[in-house]
């Protein structure tokens, strides 16, 4: 299969004042680019792999050869990471499902907890990673953070994702990582997050 770059669902400047839009240029096309990229080369010698879908191929990880694992993890990581945050981002306002609310309010407490549970989860993570909300085996919802371009998949599957990466956000906030988290939510798709939600049901 072809490997390349995702068309966004929105130009680079309608997630502004929230992500500026030469932050969002940046991301996409030299950032995600670049995984993308790193990926195909370090699976040149492996036209199997190569003609599987990223994701197929993170989540049995351990078929990929030892000497170009960790290459493979990185940059298919980054690779599918970002494909999955650009359809959880919208400029337009959105509302989600009246069942991934409900089942927000009965894990969490409140739709504000969760906000602030997994808020947390990306403001403490040490470094560059991720934020996740995760449905795992048990159909439960889980709230986790990741390191650098890891995955969540022995964990769940991620029906909500936020890069805490650096290159996501410091044009606009520096060192204000709680700012840009904050301002996060003015701009997820819930519509997108609903249906990942329902597809794991």
């Amino acid at each position: 299969m072809k490997h390349i770059l995702p068309d966004l669902s929105f130009k680079y400047n309608e997630l502004e004042p929230y992500i500026d839009a030469k932050t969002m240029e940046i991301h996409h096309t030299k950032h995600h680019q670049g995984y993308i990229n790193n990926y195909v080369k370090a699976l040149k010698n492996n036209q199997e792999l190569l003609d599987m879908d990223v994701e197929k191929v993170l989540r049995q990880i351990d078929n990929v050869p030892d000497n170009i694992r960790q290459a493979v993890i990185n940059n298919g990581g980054g690779y599918y990471n970002h494909r999955l945050f650009w359809t959880i981002l919208s400029q337009k306002k959105s509302e989600m499902s009246q069942e991934l609310l409900d089942d927000l309010v009965d894990t969490f407490g409140s739709l504000e907890n969760f906000k602030n549970e997994f808020s947390n989860a990306a403001a403490k993570r040490f470094g560059s990673g991720w934020a996740w909300l995760l449905v795992n085996d048990k159909k439960e919802l889980v709230v986790t953070s990741t390191a650098n371009q890891d995955t969540p998949f022995e964990l769940g599957n991620p029906i909500l994702a936020l890069d805490v990466w650096e290159h996501a956000y410091y044009l606009n906030y520096q060192n204000r990582r709680p700012e840009y988290i904050e301002n996060y939510w003015h701009v997820v798709n819930w519509e997108e997050v609903s249906r990942l939600y329902k597809e794991t049901k």
